[in-house]
């Protein structure tokens, strides 16, 4: 059969020769009879040669090689196909510019090449003719033979080449090749546009696109090595120099650029698995495992199919290729024979670092359709791995239970290994409660009742070191407490919350409450009562009253084994004292309750009080001995010492100090000299405590209702003048703004008693009482006692 033949130049042919589409001189300068003229004139477009931006207009010949050549293929309307070669010619013996020259053959839509060959195979031919034939008829043409520029060895060498770009041009193939093949709709279709410096590695490309395609899709598969208008082209594939192609950035679908010429790619990320798996296999150079594939179930763009045959070949298809292969020989396992299908259960058998969970869950369905003897070799070559990844102490607990899973399908006994994952999924799960919702976590402790009670033991062992953890675990799990463990750390956190004294219930009830849900007395297990205290106070401390209460119920032993007496040191030291609403001053009514709370613990717990805590206690103790009148003096002294060997001091803890004491200083009943002790200590803290105290509405009222109570305050704060500047600032402030208001509303009656009263204590003091006092007076003695003398 001869080929039907085009010859089309655009090289000039003088002022009055014909003009083509591709500018003056564009011609068909040789056509084989026969063909109609409709079919020329749709051929025509295709046939011109647009050179490069930045060609020469006058190359010479080492540049006309370098000229890139448009070998293309495309379909017709009518179902013909032109295979078309166009490439860049001298100039004509006029010296004119450069022009271009196309051979073209025509092939039926039914029929490809002469003696089997696909139309790509023609690259570069040696019967492709680069000038119009002498006399304007073509010769005979009864073959196009391959140049072999585009053999097996020429083809992997170039794939390797191209590594990088390899999965994302054979996703774009796959897709290509699914759309509806027919005639190209350029303002609709897509195209894959190959940007390459030299059209020759585009012709690769599409060998390559070739190799990989079943027989009849190779055959129609259109295409271009070159152009300059690749939006335009009316092929599948379209190659384009650096300065021509598209910018891939997505906005225009119908092109999927893939540009070699640009930096190398990151790894590929594409979820094409087909193209992956088909990289990996020109990366293997084993071409020819498209060809079997495509006798496969699924045929060649089957990602399972083709990964079976990859592992058959001893080529790693990768996880994901591997989990599409076991997928496919389950549903296929007929289909590949007893040697292949044995073949690849070796090649699942190997080991696999990589191997995720997705394919263990596939392999576990392969291995329900495999043969006995299969099934038992698989199971075998997987049960190390399964055995490891159920031992794996990695952070998650969703693949060692998915793993246990499969090993429970496979027959792999991991029975050793469950308190092991037991202790481990405890302690994910508290870490995490979100991962109790895990569905095979759930199918797992019901299939598995040693898993089961080995994770409550565990998980009871951790509430007892995290309860808050373990009740928000069990407040979003329906996992079922059995009745034949104790559990009794669990049971608590199952029954939070528990009403604490915080929450203005009574915390020692909340206690007993919770003891009494875990079934487990303090006695016999005295960490039950640390996980009470915890979930009652929320990691806080009980009041001092419910403090002593649960000393007394419980007594020190236990509380000494469960550590739970920290609880009450700081029930003691830490619990700020409560504001009366008669007193400016922190007095705490439960002052009583806190120091009577210090005096147990010292008490109970000689040996466990380090020095400052023990400090702090002995603090606490003395100052409730001096709120309730039972201590001797020096008081002062005492607590500044005890003060020192408790530093640091909790806040509450002092404030409560020295509210009590200031709440003595400020009475009739101190001892003689406390208040010279209050003076001389020049401590601001305290000093500023009793300044607060005695503006209170406590000492205001007496002031106003006892004449006794206002002659003794006016002694203690006229005293001293100068002492030190701190107790000057605190008497002056006194004087003028407590006790002048007070006494300026005495009647004279109780004016008269207060003087009286200081006349007993001395008359001198009632002479500077009536100076100080007297209206507008500002003597000598009204200055001192004001404050207004230098300090010494």
């Amino acid at each position: 059969m001869s080929l039907a033949q085009l010859h089309y130049t655009s090289a000039p042919q003088g002022p009055d020769g014909p003009d083509g589409p591709d500018g003056p001189g564009s011609r068909f300068t040789a056509v084989t009879p026969g063909i109609p003229r409709s079919l020329l004139k749709e051929a025509e477009p295709l046939l011109g040669y647009e050179p490069p931006r930045d060609a020469p207009e006058h190359p010479g010949s080492a540049e006309l090689a370098a000229f890139p050549q448009a070998f293309s293929h495309t379909l017709l309307s009518d179902g013909t196909r032109l295979l078309a070669r166009a490439v860049r010619t001298g100039a004509n013996g006029s010296g004119g510019p450069a022009g271009s020259h196309t051979h073209a053959v025509l092939l039926p839509g039914d029929a490809g090449l002469p003696g089997g060959g696909l139309p790509i195979s023609a690259w570069n031919s040696s019967r492709w003719a680069s000038a119009a034939p002498a006399g304007g008829s073509p010769a005979q043409l009864e073959a196009l033979p391959p140049s072999g520029l585009l053999g097996r060895e020429a083809l992997v060498g170039f794939a390797a080449s191209r590594g990088p770009w390899l999965p994302g041009f054979l996703a774009s193939l796959r897709e290509l090749t699914e759309e509806e093949s027919g005639p190209l709709d350029a303002e609709r279709a897509a195209r894959i546009v190959l940007v390459e410096r030299d059209s020759a590695d585009v012709a690769l490309w599409i060998a390559l696109a070739c190799a990989v395609l079943p027989r009849d899709r190779a055959d129609l598969l259109t295409f271009t090595t070159y152009t300059r208008r690749p939006r335009d082209a009316r092929q599948r594939i379209v190659g384009v120099l650096p300065g021509d192609a598209p910018e891939p950035d997505g906005r225009d679908h119908r092109c999927r650029v893939h540009d070699c010429t640009a930096p190398v790619p990151a790894e590929h990320t594409s979820t094409d698995i087909w193209a992956g798996i088909a990289a990996r296999v020109w990366l293997g150079r084993a071409p020819e495992l498209f060809t079997e594939t495509a006798a496969l179930p699924g045929g060649v763009f089957s990602p399972g199919a083709l990964a079976v045959v990859a592992l058959c070949a001893d080529l790693a298809p990768g996880p994901d290729g591997r989990t599409a292969a076991a997928g496919w020989a389950h549903t296929h396992a007929r289909a590949l024979g007893d040697a292949r299908l044995r073949r690849l259960v070796e090649a699942f058998q190997a080991g696999a670092e990589d191997r995720t969970a997705a394919e263990f869950a596939a392999l576990t369905r392969l291995f329900t359709a495999l043969p006995e003897d299969l099934g038992q070799r698989l199971a075998a070559g997987l049960a190390p791995e399964l055995r490891a990844g159920v031992a794996d102490s990695g952070p998650g607990i969703a693949r060692p239970v998915e793993l246990l899973r499969v090993a429970d399908v496979l027959g792999v006994d991991c029975t050793d290994l469950l308190p092991g994952l037991a202790h481990r999924l405890a302690r994910s799960l508290l870490a995490g409660p979100e991962a109790a919702d895990n569905p095979d976590l759930l199918t797992v402790l019901e299939e598995h009742f040693e898993l089961r009670t080995a994770l409550l033991s565990a998980l009871d062992a951790l509430a007892a070191e995290d309860p808050p953890a373990a009740v928000r675990l069990l407040g979003r799990t329906s996992l079922a407490l059995t009745a034949v463990q104790a559990l009794p750390h669990l049971r608590m956190c199952a029954g939070a919350p528990w009403t604490p004294a915080a929450g203005g219930g009574d915390g020692l009830a909340a206690l007993n409450a919770a003891l009494r849900a875990c079934g487990v007395s303090p006695f016999t297990d005295p960490l039950v009562l640390r996980t009470a205290v915890r979930l009652v106070w929320d990691g806080g401390a009980p009041a001092p009253g419910e403090a002593r209460r649960l000393l007394s119920e419980t007594g020190s032993d236990a509380h000494r084994a469960a550590g739970t007496w920290r609880a009450l040191v700081r029930a003691a030291l830490d619990t700020p004292a409560e504001t009366r609403a008669d007193t400016a001053t922190a007095t705490g009514i439960d002052d009583a309750d806190a120091a009577a709370l210090a005096h147990d613990l010292l008490r109970c717990f000689p040996d466990e009080l380090e020095p400052r805590v023990r400090g702090a206690l002995l603090l606490l103790e003395f100052a409730g001995e001096i709120g309730a009148g039972r201590a001797g003096p020096p008081w002062t002294e005492r607590v500044l010492a005890l003060r020192a060997e408790a530093e640091p001091v909790e806040p509450a803890l002092l404030a409560r100090v020295f509210g009590t004491l200031t709440r003595r200083l400020l009475s009739e009943e101190r001892p003689e000299g406390e208040l010279y002790a209050l003076i001389h200590c020049g401590e601001p803290e305290l000093l500023s405590t009793y300044a607060t105290a005695a503006k209170g509405e406590r000492v205001r009222d007496r002031l106003r209702t006892s004449p006794a109570y206002a002659a003794d305050c006016f002694i203690a704060w006229s005293s001293l003048p100068g002492a030190n500047r701190a107790w000057d600032t605190t008497r002056t402030s006194l004087l003028d703004k407590v006790l002048r208001p007070a006494v300026r509303a005495l009647s004279d009656e109780d004016t008269a008693s207060v003087e009286r009263g200081l006349e007993r204590a001395g008359l001198h003091r009632a002479e500077e009482f009536r100076a100080w006092n007297r209206p507008g007076a500002l003597s000598r003695l009204s200055r001192r006692f004001g404050g207004l003398g230098r300090p010494r």
